[in-house]
């Protein structure tokens, strides 16, 4: 995110800025113990919309000392890349800006790519940076 946050300022200079993070509703582990009955029904989506505040607001952060005027965001959503595109469609925004992990082969089948599912369903342009030469 902080290489997709620089490049942006970079290629856009500053502008007003929406940081997003993205949670799921509950997690994979999550919801095995949500058959818990110690389990509260809403205890993990409230425990992901807080830590994806946290996420956006440290993101927004970032954004701002790079010169952007950001607002801090968060969403829960399934899959994420859905999350990202109607957060994206609802702002009607100019551009999405993400940073690849740079995964690739077996590794990127078995963990998916975020970066990949929103240049393919968004419906609008998405900015991928890619991570350093050798990482």
């Amino acid at each position: 995110a902080a290489r997709g946050i620089q490049t942006a300022a970079k290629l856009f200079g500053a502008r007003r800025a929406v940081v997003l993070d993205v949670a799921p509703y509950v997690s994979e582990e999550e919801s095995v113990a949500t058959i818990a009955p110690v389990v509260p029904g809403n205890a993990f989506v409230e425990a992901n919309e807080a830590q994806a505040e946290q996420v956006a607001a440290r993101g927004a952060e970032l954004a701002r000392a790079a010169g952007f005027d950001a607002e801090a965001r968060a969403a829960l959503g399934t899959p994420t890349w859905q999350g990202v595109v109607d957060v994206a469609d609802e702002l009607d925004a100019f551009v999405i800006v993400i940073g690849s992990r740079g995964l690739s082969g077996p590794k990127e089948v078995f963990e998916g790519s975020l970066s990949h599912q929103l240049a393919e369903h968004a419906g609008r342009p998405v900015l991928i940076t890619p991570p350093p030469h050798g990482a």
